[in-house]
């Protein structure tokens, strides 16, 4: 690190649980974030203003005026930009020494085979359950740590998938792919505007305790948040032998 970067990152150098060595982790790191809308803006701006050397950001949407009541790394005058461009200069704007890729394309299985691959950390911040599965899927396959997150409304939740460890389960353990779930947007649902500054935050926390490599965190277990009354539940997830993804 020189001598800028250390000033920069000092109040994580300053951390026993981080340090310099851990702040080099970071710096040496790839993440990849699924998604620059409500929960992939702060992901994106709190991992680039925290010392991610490398961040890939994918998402195929624009900037609307109705995102800018919760997605923090847009602007009023950035709307019909594409919303990776838009948060990646957020990102550069803060921290300029940051490397940031942006990709406007679809999720879709061929390019996150691509991208996965050659990332040290996942983040999915999409919004639909086909993505998501695509997205774990990718990560079994290639063995890379992933941060799944969702907010709608007032409800929001995250945990930690690793399949390095053999115990830990992956996001199909919880929520199977033949499963019907009742699919909640944003665009018809509405959702409380701190709600994915918060859930998006916790996001952000865990994969920077993941690249430093800190503890545990959130592995085998799902955090939810009520937000009318934050009240926040855990439950423990367990890896499901038969799961159709990770099953070995």
């Amino acid at each position: 690190m020189n001598d800028e970067q250390l000033l920069r990152y000092s109040r994580h150098i300053l951390l026993d649980d981080i340090g310099i060595e851990g702040q080099q982790r970071l710096l040496d790191s790839h993440a990849l974030v699924i998604g620059a809308g409500g929960l992939g803006s702060p992901v994106a701006l709190y991992l680039g203003t925290a010392g991610v050397g490398r961040i890939t950001l994918v998402d195929d949407d624009t900037v609307d005026l109705t995102n800018l009541q919760r997605q923090i790394a847009h602007r009023q005058d950035r709307i019909g930009q594409a919303k990776v461009e838009s948060a990646a200069q957020s990102i550069r704007e803060i921290n300029p020494g940051a490397e940031v890729r942006a990709v406007q394309q679809r999720a879709d299985a061929a390019l996150l085979d691509e991208l996965v691959a050659s990332a040290d950390l996942v983040l999915d911040c999409s919004d639909n359950f086909a993505t998501r599965h695509a997205v774990n899927r990718a990560c079994v396959k290639h063995r890379k740590p992933l941060v799944a997150a969702a907010a709608t409304g007032f409800d929001g939740q995250i945990s930690v998938y690793d399949r390095r460890q053999s115990d830990c389960p992956c996001y199909a353990c919880l929520f199977p792919p033949d499963s019907r779930f009742e699919e909640q947007r944003c665009a018809t649902m509405g959702v409380f505007a701190p709600l994915v500054g918060i859930i998006g935050s916790l996001q952000a926390a865990e994969g920077l305790k993941l690249l430093a490599g800190m503890a545990d965190g959130l592995r085998g277990r799902l955090l939810m948040l009520d937000a009318r009354t934050m009240e926040w539940n855990e439950i423990a997830v367990r890896r499901d032998e038969s799961c159709p993804c990770c099953a070995e």
